[in-house]
């Protein structure tokens, strides 16, 4: 049920979207792009900007953009602490190279003090009529799933690097207001993932959830039938195992609001 109307949701966010704000569209570009450089860090010592694009690391050159990009710099800096990197990047219209000494983590990994994301470009496609707009829907909703299921999927496998990452209502509010002063077209990418989030979320065999439920369900198909008291307990505690972690979220996320740091 929440699965269909997640889905219908979605299906109006994205069509009512593309009439007005059209379809972003992403083209590709090589190298990482350095959107911030963290004052009095490795990489804001040794000369990196905002804005620069690393195209090569140790004569190594990166693949064109994605996050496989991202990825095999960042193993490439942790791996190296205290010891000299070599970037080639692009600033501009100049190709130089700049040696970059990663500081050491408490863990021993190497770290720069730089924020990376996939070297992209976003335009807009606007539709030309009704037809087109379901066109550009049928696309968008075509992607959009299997990005929101690869970054669950490494959720899951890095759980011990992603779990402080996770948010709850009042973290997801504020990046929708951030991400609506920003851009309209993404507050409808925004929801669109939102919705598509639930839906999975939802599937997830765990007690409290239609995928819980589900679970139970197979088993009993299965000839595995379940005291009725025990399904109730275990129904019970991932009731109450989902409150308390949308509680701590709830505490969390709000302490870490910007107007609350603030505060005097």
């Amino acid at each position: 049920m929440i699965q269909r109307v997640a889905f219908q949701s979605m299906m109006k966010i994205c069509s009512t979207g593309v009439f007005p704000v059209g379809l972003p569209v992403r083209e590709a570009f090589p190298g990482v792009l350095v959107p911030e450089v963290l004052p009095f860090s490795a990489a804001s010592r040794d000369g990196l900007l905002p804005g620069d694009i690393i195209l090569a690391v140790n004569g190594n050159k990166l693949p064109k953009a994605g996050p496989s990009a991202v990825s095999e710099l960042v193993d490439v800096i942790k791996k190296n602490p205290k010891r000299n990197v070599l970037l080639k990047i692009e600033r501009g219209e100049e190709d130089f190279q700049i040696g970059v000494t990663p500081d050491e983590n408490i863990d021993g990994t190497g770290k720069t003090g730089v924020q990376l994301s996939p070297n992209v470009k976003i335009s807009e496609v606007f539709p030309k009529n009704l037809l087109e707009a379901f066109a550009y829907t049928g696309k968008e909703l075509w992607g959009l799933p299997s990005n929101v299921l690869d970054s669950l999927k490494q959720t899951f496998l890095n759980f011990s690097l992603s779990a402080s990452k996770v948010s709850g209502p009042v973290a997801i509010i504020a990046v929708g207001a951030e991400v609506a002063r920003s851009n309209i077209d993404g507050l409808y990418q925004f929801a669109a993932v939102l919705n598509i989030n639930l839906a999975v979320i939802n599937l997830l065999p765990f007690p409290a959830l239609d995928g819980g439920s589900l679970a139970l369900i197979l088993m009993e198909g299965g000839g595995r039938k379940l005291p009725l008291e025990l399904e109730q307990r275990i129904m019970s505690s991932g009731i109450m195992l989902v409150i308390l972690l949308g509680t701590f979220l709830v505490i969390r996320d709000t302490f870490n609001l910007n107007f609350i740091k603030n505060l005097p």
